[in-house]
């Protein structure tokens, strides 16, 4: 490590530790772990277990942070002792902690301590350009001149003027700060004039490749609206949150997570630049929850060369997950590759079918080399062409690498096809459907995107079940917020937020969907058998919640959580 670089992980570990102390009034606050309780027992419940069979018993006994016993009320009192907690569940639901499956921890931090919330409905308010202007111009007015303002959410097709917002707009906003406004998709971006300046983005900037900067169709000027890698680059070049920012970030998400039940987070992107300060953070017990981080393409060579050492960074509360790649982009952002053409073409695209990230073959030597390591990897995949890529990529991997349980993840799958499940099985391949997006973008799939036909068979859970594939779900925040019950009820109801139901076919029971936000989800990142159900030798990882899953399907969303469990130590009681 250079002497900068351990300047900086010095800076964070003090930044961190005097936070903590000026935090100490917070719901939930980044502190040292306590030692949980020596014994806890949960009596009279409706205890999901979440095994093999998916028993309800009545009590659970818990010995520091692992669960010791399950069973009947009767036979886990004996195991009372002295200076045991017994609590008396009075007939509520108990059952594993939820499993985040992907998403981008502590991403959700960043809307609601540093950012400008521009989401439309049903999330948030900005109907249209002005709205989202006038929002970013009271940020400008609270923020020093030059600045960042960072704003995120919007969503073209829900704005009335059915467009990106571009450098023109954004500039009414402020011309003394750089904005940086991000999509909700995370696929679109658009930024100011300052930005661009700041970025060295003009009319003789050549596009990334797997990106492009929109231009003036007249004048051959950068609009301000970036696709894909132009993203990418331009929030690594623009976007630097200073380390208090960084902290706010990480405290806000760590509530956030806890107060929906989630006792395992995964940061489903992570540089080293963000993997290595949660991993401090983790070894030095400030972190409450358990994490997951999957190191980006950058990172991944780096474990091949031997530069980084993944077990160096792995704790009971924090674990290097799979290498993430991406085969294309978004469905909503039209940036998803596709067999079939859009059902609504963009203006002057006949034909159009979205685009791969890079080519099948690029993308197989690229699979192939971390497969052949051993690695686990997660590919992002939308479209059905993009799945298609990805079904040959790993294929070839296999070809030449044979490997009996890879598990390597096909993040999002929403296009998936019933083909492909059979050839998925075959390779080893789990999905991880984006089911939320059947709430929150279900009437413009029908609509806009994919048409009637093809939107009935977004993320084919049942299909999925029905092939012998084991599979998750997940929310992707901060794309759409942390949420697993509500996750629950769109895969269990597949019901948009205009009422329309899409694929009913597709529907799955409340267990099946519990058991892709715990078991499952465990297994899906090789963690079975410390995590994911309620079973002796597992980490004492729970969740309370109010009323039965099972019980009411169409009432699930309304569900509160009431207690989050982590290794025998409360993180969350609700008051």
């Amino acid at each position: 490590m250079g002497m900068c670089a351990m300047r900086r992980t010095v800076l964070i570990v003090l930044a961190v530790v005097t936070w903590v102390t000026a935090a100490a009034a917070s719901v939930i606050q980044i502190k040292r772990r306590s030692t949980p309780k020596k014994s806890r027992i949960f009596i009279n419940g409706n205890i999901l277990t979440i095994d093999d069979n998916d028993s309800v018993v009545e009590a659970v006994a818990l010995r520091r942070d692992r669960i010791v016993a399950v069973g009947a009320t009767d036979e886990i009192m004996k195991l009372k002792r002295f200076g045991t907690v017994v609590v008396d569940l009075e007939g509520k639901t108990l059952m594993p902690g939820f499993i985040d499956a992907h998403s981008h921890f502590p991403g959700s931090g960043v809307l609601a301590e540093v950012g400008v919330d521009l989401n439309s409905l049903p999330i948030g308010k900005i109907e249209n350009i002005p709205q989202l202007i006038e929002a970013l111009r009271k940020k400008a007015k609270k923020t020093k001149k030059h600045r960042k303002i960072v704003g995120l959410g919007y969503d073209d097709t829900r704005l009335a003027e059915k467009r990106h917002p571009n450098r023109h707009d954004l500039d009414k906003a402020s011309t003394n700060h750089p904005i940086f406004i991000g999509h909700i998709s995370g696929h679109y971006a658009a930024v100011n004039a300052k930005a661009l300046e700041i970025l060295g983005i003009d009319k003789n900037t050549e596009d990334p490749e797997g990106g492009k900067l929109h231009r003036d169709p007249v004048t051959g000027e950068p609009t301000g609206v970036l696709e894909e890698k132009a993203v990418e680059l331009a929030y690594e070049k623009g976007v630097d949150f200073s380390l208090l920012e960084q902290i706010s970030i990480i405290r806000h998400a760590i509530r956030d997570y806890a107060a929906a039940g989630v006792t395992t987070a995964q940061n489903g992107l992570a540089p080293k630049k963000i993997l290595k300060p949660l991993s401090i953070i983790s070894k030095l017990g400030l972190l409450p929850l358990r994490v997951v981080q999957w190191p980006d393409e950058e990172c991944g060579d780096e474990i091949l060369s031997g530069n980084f050492d993944p077990d160096e960074h792995h704790t009971d509360m924090h674990t290097v997950g799979p290498v993430k790649l991406f085969a294309d982009g978004s469905i909503q952002a039209y940036t998803g590759y596709l067999t079939e053409p859009y059902y609504l073409q963009p203006e002057g695209d006949d034909g159009y079918r979205g685009y791969p990230v890079q080519s099948r073959e690029k993308l197989a030597e690229v699979v192939t080399k971390f497969h052949g390591a051993g690695l686990q990897i997660a590919i992002h995949g939308n479209g059905d062409a993009a799945i298609d890529d990805i079904i040959y990529a790993v294929c070839k991997a296999q070809e030449a690498h044979p490997r009996k349980d890879p598990r390597h993840i096909l993040v999002h799958g929403q296009m998936t096809r019933p083909d492909q499940l059979d050839a998925m099985k075959k390779l080893g391949i789990t999905p991880s459907y984006h089911s939320a997006h059947l709430y929150y973008w279900g009437d413009r799939h029908v609509e806009i995107f994919m048409g009637p036909e093809r939107a009935r068979r977004i993320s084919p859970q049942k299909t999925t079940l029905e092939k012998g594939l084991r599979f998750t779900i997940h929310t992707d925040a901060p794309v759409v917020p942390m949420n697993p019950l509500h996750l629950v009820w769109c895969s269990v109801n597949r019901q948009s937020s205009g009422g329309r139901v899409i694929g009913e076919e597709e529907r799955i029971t409340p267990m099946q969907a519990l058991r892709a936000i715990t078991i499952d989800a465990a297994w899906q990142i090789f963690q079975e058998d410390n995590r994911g159900s309620i079973k002796p030798g597992k980490f004492a990882d729970l969740v309370i919640l109010s009323a039965d899953p099972t019980a009411a399907p169409t009432k699930i969303k309304d569900i509160q959580v009431l207690e989050t469990i982590v290794g025998g130590r409360t993180v969350y009681r609700r008051d």
